[in-house]
């Protein structure tokens, strides 16, 4: 295999990576012509062995941050929070052989904004050298690329806790990958990508990632509001060991996302399995360090929460830091996002899974941590790159700062103002109100949306306080009758069996009473209401 000088002087560096085999005319633009030629022939089939693994890794993530976000709900919303992350990986599965995949990745789209559709449906996409990395071919690259829009869809899933409806976020999902995930991946990754070309560093997603998914959950939590205050009293999660293996499963799928953004079984792969691993212990060990200040209690929450946000971290500066450079950046990381989690109560926006905290600020760490600890010989481990990028300020590349936080404000503000709107547009249209009603808050998402249970898939009824029979006829409580609605702990629920609103106010055609209708019984509510107010 020939190699090439480098131009600036470093040790030469290969200018192909693949098989011993001699180029021999495949078609760049169409992806080659596999009935007359081998179009395994430039690849080894240890990198692509190592790259479905890796998606097939990252796969994972998706039902682990399902049990994350259930574990952290409540008991009667739990299933609904795996739902959703499942759901709307078909959804973006569709949408990214549709076309975001080619709006993403295509090299002909030269705006620097967006791709175009030249690989729409995936076509002219087979055996060509991949716009990540010639060690694998482009299919491949759009299979493992799938993966990260389907899992950055699933975290931004959380917003919907405890009080979203599951249809309008599935459209949400959708529209959002779009003009949101799509351009923002196309910046960092797309070679004709501006910030591709500014010289952005983002190794594994802290762009479209970490911050188009932490900023575009705000903005859904925004538009959806708040759960309903009165109901949040001793909120605790309802099963820490879900969190637990929620976590876990997200941490195998993490080796995946971050060691296979090198696309090869190289050093840089291993390089980024280590700092990841670093970064998110030492964030995990922050995070407990600040929760035992307050309680001197040792808090499994409080180390799930701070390896996630190490983690997150890590996503886009793995392939690039040194090894102590990922410790400082761990440490750091578990402090900020520990007190990151309070901006919710300034801005007063509910974000109820912290998406914010532990992948939108978390995702602006790492890339910071380029600009201070990216170092060329990190990079050049995959031998791609060997000698052509230079890291940040260790190799006296003092300009990387102002380049990363130029992409972390476009990053920011384009994810929150995009997703505001697209989140506020579809809360418009008839049938796909965002906000589930105050009745099926209280009922549980479960109830209403899927009318299945994580728990107990058949039950008499959805009330917790009460293990009676649902009966009118008065019970006896230490020989004392007890009308039903008194065996009801919760004062909503006692107001809503004797006909009124769940604020207490009687039933009357001014509030949301039973519609007798199962499943979505608010959009029926609210169609209703809409009615009423075009006919007045």
């Amino acid at each position: 295999m020939t190699s090439v000088p480098a131009p600036n002087g470093f040790a030469p560096y290969y200018s192909w990576i693949g098989a011993p085999a001699t180029f021999n005319g495949t078609n760049s633009i169409t992806g080659g012509d596999s009935s007359v030629e081998n179009l395994n022939q430039w690849f080894t089939s240890g990198d692509q062995a190592y790259i479905i693994v890796a998606s097939a890794m990252v796969v994972v993530m998706i039902p682990g941050l399902g049990f994350l976000y259930s574990g952290l709900a409540r008991r009667k919303s739990a299933l609904t929070m795996i739902w959703v992350c499942m759901a709307s990986f078909s959804v973006i599965t569709f949408q990214w052989y549709f076309w975001g995949y080619s709006l993403a990745f295509s090299a002909q789209g030269t705006s620097g904004f967006i791709g175009d559709l030249k690989h729409f449906g995936l076509m002219n996409t087979l055996g060509a050298p991949s716009p990540g990395s010639p060690l694998i071919p482009e299919l491949l690259y759009s299979f493992y690329q799938l993966q990260f829009c389907a899992t950055t869809a699933a975290i931004v899933a959380g917003a919907v806790a405890e009080r979203g409806r599951v249809l309008p976020f599935m459209v949400f999902a959708f529209c959002w990958a779009t003009p949101v995930y799509c351009p923002i991946a196309c910046w960092a990754w797309n070679i004709n990508g501006w910030g591709f070309k500014y010289g952005v560093m983002d190794y594994a997603g802290g762009g479209p990632v970490e911050i188009g998914s932490g900023l575009s959950a705000l903005a859904y939590s925004l538009v959806l509001g708040k759960r309903q205050e009165k109901m949040m009293a001793n909120f605790r999660p309802h099963n820490v060991s879900l969190i637990v293996l929620g976590t876990t499963f997200l941490w195998f799928g993490w080796l995946g996302f971050n060691g296979g953004s090198s696309f090869g079984a190289n050093l840089r792969a291993v390089q980024a399995c280590w700092n990841t691993n670093l970064t998110a212990m030492f964030a995990a060990a922050s995070w407990t360090i600040l929760d035992w200040r307050l309680a001197r209690k040792w808090s499994m929450v409080g180390w799930c929460s701070g390896a996630i946000s190490g983690l997150v971290a890590a996503t886009p500066a793995s392939g690039y830091c040194t090894a102590w450079g990922s410790v400082i950046l761990g440490v750091v990381t578990g402090i900020v996002c520990n007190y990151s989690t309070k901006i919710k109560y300034w801005i007063r926006i509910d974000d109820a899974m912290d998406v914010f905290a532990e992948h939108g600020v978390a995702g602006m760490l790492g890339l910071i941590a380029n600009a201070l600890f990216g170092a060329t010989y990190i990079i050049g481990l995959d031998g791609v790159n060997t000698g052509i990028i230079t890291g940040g300020w260790i190799d006296h590349n003092w300009r990387q700062l102002y380049v990363q936080i130029a992409y972390i404000c476009a990053a920011t503000g384009w994810a929150f103002s995009i997703s505001y709107l697209l989140a506020m547009g579809i809360n418009h249209i008839p049938g796909l109100h965002l906000r589930a009603s105050e009745e099926a808050e209280l009922l549980g998402m479960d109830d209403d949306q899927l009318g299945e249970f994580a728990y107990d898939y058949v039950e008499v009824r959805r009330d917790y306080l009460a293990w009676t029979p649902t009966t009118d006829a008065p019970q006896k409580e230490d020989g004392i009758d007890m009308p039903q609605h008194e065996r009801h702990g919760i004062t909503q629920q006692k107001d809503m069996l004797m006909g009124k609103d769940p604020d207490g106010s009687s039933g009357d055609s001014s509030g949301e009473q039973h519609t007798g209708i199962e499943g979505d019984r608010h959009a029926a509510a609210y169609e209703e209401k809409e009615a009423h107010r075009n006919h007045g």
